[in-house]
């Protein structure tokens, strides 16, 4: 007697269709090549010509079906390309031969290594001019990737994503690949996955890329992805069109979480995990803190995850010491709109608000412009890195022209404190106004209402010079508290 189809007793493997990522640096091809695969154009469509967020697509060739993973090369999307890379079965290392291993290609690299899933390198753009095959693979031996012919076992193949040129070709070795790695699923087996990603549809509610990588997932069954869970409302695969189930390596748009999925969490028959909250700074910064105070808004979790790291890691590449100027301070970051909600937030605050991909209210634009808030919205992550950049050195132009550092207490007079200290840098002014830095952070302002050398009035002290002072600030100075003039 043959057992129903989800009999616990009785569950057969099926052979799997290869899951395969595709990883390089920017404008080195990935998108094109999938373009003329699926015989469509998203590469023109792109915003600035360059995938910012994880796509994927399901493939036929010679029969079987291959499903795809494509990834940004901007270096801003580091943890997105690691994401497609960990729950693929085979990477693409995708190289332009008429440019060569960029950082982004020996990141992606790296990630492959780390990953442990076999690559094929395609090497791209031969027909055009200034390409130089030999120097590609002379590059990648100094990488240690050892091509087929070369000294090792990675599999290669020259194509041309433009024309197709070579594609049939690397399509075969993928497939070649995906046999000798033995792909299967249980298809009555338990639903499991990755997210890939997930953004809050205004319409809709909040929907979930994933890629199915066992068992069966269908319309109205329970599901999970870390703290996140829900029933199935409603699929669509990777064209948009409207679909009961889903089975294994198929990518598909899942409709009924009742809270936003975190991307890269397991997907599952139940909530599995409880997740962890955004780690919060202990305080505000001060309304008029010299800092970059930021609320981020992006179209999805992903892009919201790689636009807040970057955005945090812009001081370390512009400045040189964490003594120098500015900070940047996240006020708030999430997925959706940008809304007078948003925009109040920034006037109690004096933060401008940056959206990725994102729309603007229209009540949110008559409280911005009322209250003269800065709202900078773009769909090119370089625009917005670009204008931050110069955000930032406006602010570290604002030179440092004295550093006072605090050595001791006397007491207060007339609510205003007496405190002693050595000018560690440049030359500090009398009756002048002073930031406080107390450990990495700016806690307020003050002003010298007396400065004092020995025992006389001063007008200046200079750098290695000692003096006491009476300073009117609102905060309380600290032994080891740095006082700095601009």
């Amino acid at each position: 007697m043959l057992l129903p189809a989800r009999s616990n007793f009785f569950v057969y493997m099926k052979k799997r269709p290869p899951i395969v990522v595709i990883l390089g640096s920017v404008d080195h091809g990935k998108t094109t090549l999938l373009d003329y695969i699926r015989k469509t154009n998203i590469a023109d469509r792109e915003a600035g010509g360059i995938t910012q967020s994880i796509g994927s697509y399901e493939i036929e060739h010679n029969g079987e079906k291959i499903t795809f993973i494509d990834t940004p090369g901007h270096a801003a999307f580091t943890k997105m390309r690691a994401r497609g890379c960990y729950c693929a079965d085979i990477g693409i290392l995708m190289i332009a031969a008429d440019d060569g291993i960029k950082p982004q290609t020996e990141e992606s690299i790296k990630i492959l290594r780390e990953s442990k899933i076999p690559f094929i390198v395609a090497i791209n753009k031969i027909d055009t001019p200034g390409a130089n095959v030999e120097k590609i693979k002379n590059e990648l031996i100094q990488k240690n990737v050892l091509l087929e012919n070369y000294g090792g076992d990675v599999s290669f193949q020259e194509i041309s994503a433009k024309t197709g040129k070579g594609v049939s070709d690397l399509l075969d070795l993928i497939l070649l690949a995906a046999e000798v790695e033995e792909l299967e699923y249980k298809p009555d087996g338990p639903v499991t996955g990755f997210i890939l990603e997930s953004k809050l549809d205004q319409r809709r509610g909040i929907i979930a890329t994933a890629i199915i990588t066992n068992g069966t997932l269908r319309k109205g069954e329970t599901i999970g992805a870390g703290a996140a869970g829900g029933r199935v409302k409603a699929l669509t695969d990777f064209l948009g069109r409207r679909i009961d189930s889903a089975t294994a390596s198929s990518p598909v748009q899942i409709l009924g979480f009742e809270s936003l999925p975190q991307i890269g969490d397991r997907l599952a028959p139940e909530r599995i995990s409880v997740s962890k909250e955004r780690e919060k700074t202990d305080s505000l910064p001060l309304k008029d803190e010299p800092a970059v105070k930021i609320i981020l808004r992006a179209d999805v979790a992903g892009s919201l995850e790689a636009l807040s790291e970057t955005i945090q890691g812009l001081v370390q590449t512009l400045f040189e010491s964490k003594d120098d100027y500015p900070k940047i301070y996240i006020i708030d970051e999430a997925v959706g709109d940008i809304t007078d909600g948003d925009v109040k937030l920034a006037i109690s605050t004096g933060a401008l608000i940056v959206g990725f991909k994102t729309k603007t209210t229209k009540a949110a634009e008559n409280l911005a412009r009322g209250q003269k808030v800065r709202i900078i919205n773009s769909g090119v992550i370089y625009d917005l890195i670009k204008t931050l950049e110069e955000d930032l050195e406006k602010l570290k132009q604002r030179a440092v022209a004295g550093k006072l550092e605090i050595m001791a207490i006397f007491g207060k007079k007339d609510g205003q404190q007496i405190i002693g200290g050595k000018i560690s840098e440049g030359m500090i002014r009398n009756q002048t106004v002073l930031d406080i830095r107390r450990g990495d952070n700016i806690i307020g302002t003050g002003k010298i209402i007396n400065l004092q050398q020995g025992k006389e009035n001063a007008q200046t002290v200079e750098s290695g010079k000692e003096c006491g002072l009476l300073f009117d600030s609102k905060n309380n100075i600290k032994v080891g508290d740095v006082l700095i003039a601009h």
